[in-house]
């Protein structure tokens, strides 16, 4: 390929990535570093104040709390256990839709996708409908059923990719050699889905981490997590320049979450996630 061609080809994609990746992150991250005026509004001058509050420090750096860190870590919390939750409900579905002759795992599959046809906040309000009788909402609990709901399609779909591709004459060799049924599977068949379970994870812990709909809706005030501190400062508070901070803060996490796939799964397994 010519350098004239492969400019073309190239052109367009990263055209799209400047204008509506890097273009809007640079003018968040300028954002963060104005100053909210009386009105409202968002200029000069240019200051720290708003990455001094992320970490907890007030306007002048003098006091320090540590709210802001205690909804970090409840954000974290929080979307960890939901994938531990996919984790331990969607590996061994993965494992049966696929097991299923082809009409079947067709029909299953459809019936796993078929909610995406409706829109989100109607599927949340449903779930306070169906947990409002049980007193559940607002709740930690109701928080995480609606995130493990909402998210385990993204756990499912990626390791069922996996699972599709399982050589599974090895689990029948380790058999053969001795090995009982659940070692044989840890190890002949786990280590062959590790790129869609750790895809799976991924894409579950990283939605999980930035939501405020499912948080706001079925936890309340006693569940708000990062997302919902984000979204009120772009929405109720008026102060984007904190939010931006914010909002880096959560994309300093996201990719944080994505250089530690990067490093066990590989470049491949980074091209299977894209």
């Amino acid at each position: 390929m010519t350098p004239r061609r492969f400019l073309a080809t190239l052109g367009p994609g990263v055209l799209w990535l400047l204008a509506f990746l890097v273009l809007p992150a640079l003018i968040m991250l300028g954002y963060s570093f104005l100053t909210r005026t009386d009105l409202a509004q968002v200029g000069p001058p240019w200051t720290l104040e708003s990455w001094g509050r992320v970490i907890g420090y007030d306007a002048l750096f003098q006091e320090w709390t540590g709210d802001n860190l205690r909804v970090l870590w409840r954000s974290v919390w929080v979307a960890g256990l939901s994938t531990a939750l996919c984790v331990l409900l969607g590996y061994p579905l993965a494992f049966y839709i696929a097991r299923q002759d082809a009409r079947r795992r067709q029909l299953l599959l459809l019936l796993l996708i078929i909610p995406f046809w409706t829109n989100f906040l109607i599927r949340v309000y449903a779930w306070i409908i169906l947990l409002r009788p049980f007193d559940l909402v607002p709740s930690l609990t109701a928080t995480l059923l609606g995130m493990v709901y909402a998210f385990l399609p993204f756990f499912v779909l990626p390791v069922y990719a996996s699972v599709e591709k399982v050589n599974w004459s090895l689990w029948e060799a380790a058999q053969d050699l001795g090995a009982p049924p659940a070692r044989a599977f840890w190890s002949a068949v786990v280590p062959q889905t590790w790129p869609g379970l750790v895809a799976g994870i991924l894409l579950t812990f990283i939605p999980a981490l930035g939501t405020f709909v499912v948080s706001d809706l079925l936890g309340g005030a006693k569940t708000a997590l990062v997302g919902n501190l984000v979204q009120n400062q772009f929405g109720q508070a008026g102060d984007w320049p904190y939010g931006s901070a914010l909002s880096f803060l959560l994309m300093g996490l996201v990719l944080l979450g994505l250089w530690a796939y990067a490093r066990v799964a590989g470049r491949r397994g980074l091209e299977e996630l894209v």
